[in-house]
């Protein structure tokens, strides 16, 4: 039985993909904190990592790079999730009865043009959308509601006031599977880790890889990277920069490209690890939209 770590609770987002991506017998395990989950994973006490990385409307969560590449973790999948909010709240009240709205803040960020036709609800940030639903459930709280999933509702008994509430209907989250990196860790035996022994047995699998690197800060470096990517028949999907804190000026680029033949990636891996530095491959895995 894998235990998969999940930032949230029951009826989250990251429960949905958890429900979605690993088989039904896994145990989720709930963390109200991304920090929190990572340390389960480093310290072994989860199999797998479910994390939020990008939104189509939010965009990037630039912290969660800085924690994948800090603790080491390798990227071994990815789930793409449709994002559809909901308003909820204890059953019988209506919008009217409403005085406040609670949630994640990417949650209220992403509702903010259904609230400007409602000026008498404050809205407040919180840890997570699902356990705000929960909350009002237990505690049987009145004219407060929250913002989650429609499975949040079924869960913990509540009414849905308004449904897909967000402000672009095409919202998208990409999230990454994530799981300790044991490839340098001679001491463990790859049989206890089989995510990453089928990624590496199958190569025909792999179609997208997430990469870090750090460069000069001088001119044309990065254009002779993505070069190098063109040259070998990659595609860029998504680059991402982070400043280096220690060293001002000089940033780390996190990229994702995706790729019709594997010898194509090992090719233009080989020349960028001599072009770049601190050149790490975060993950090698399966395209998650394709299919």
């Amino acid at each position: 039985m894998n235990k998969i770590a999940i930032q949230g609770i029951r009826g989250s987002n990251h429960y949905i993909v958890a429900k979605n991506y690993f088989e039904a017998s896994s145990q989720i395990q709930e963390f109200l904190s991304f920090d929190d989950l990572v340390n389960s994973i480093v310290s072994g006490n989860s199999d797998y990592g479910i994390m939020a990385i990008e939104n189509t409307i939010a965009g990037s969560i630039i912290p969660n790079y800085a924690l994948i590449d800090r603790y080491q973790l390798l990227i071994s999948g990815e789930y793409y999730l449709n994002i559809h909010h909901h308003l909820m709240a204890l059953k019988k009240q209506k919008i009217e009865d409403i005085k406040e709205v609670y949630s994640h803040p990417m949650a209220l960020l992403q509702c903010k043009e259904f609230f400007k036709k409602l000026p008498q609800i404050k809205l407040i940030e919180d840890v997570d959308t699902a356990d705000v639903a929960k909350r009002i459930s237990e505690k049987k709280i009145k004219h407060i509601a929250a913002i989650a999933p429609k499975i949040a509702a079924d869960l913990f008994g509540l009414t849905v006031l308004e449904d897909e509430i967000q402000t672009i209907k095409n919202n998208a989250t990409r999230f990454v599977i994530l799981q300790k990196n044991l490839r340098n860790d001679p001491s463990h035996q790859r049989k206890e880790n089989p995510l990453l022994m089928e990624n590496m047995n199958h190569s025909k699998e792999i179609n997208k890889a997430s990469l870090k690197f750090e460069l000069d800060h001088k001119r044309g470096s990065l254009a002779a990277i993505l070069n190098v990517m063109s040259d070998c028949k990659l595609n860029l999907t998504k680059i991402q920069s982070l400043p280096k804190i220690e060293t001002p000026w000089k940033y780390a680029f996190f990229v994702d490209v995706t790729f019709d033949m594997y010898q194509n990636y090992d090719k233009a891996k080989a020349i960028i690890e001599i072009m770049a530095e601190d050149f790490k491959i975060l993950g090698e895995y399966k395209n998650g939209r394709n299919g």
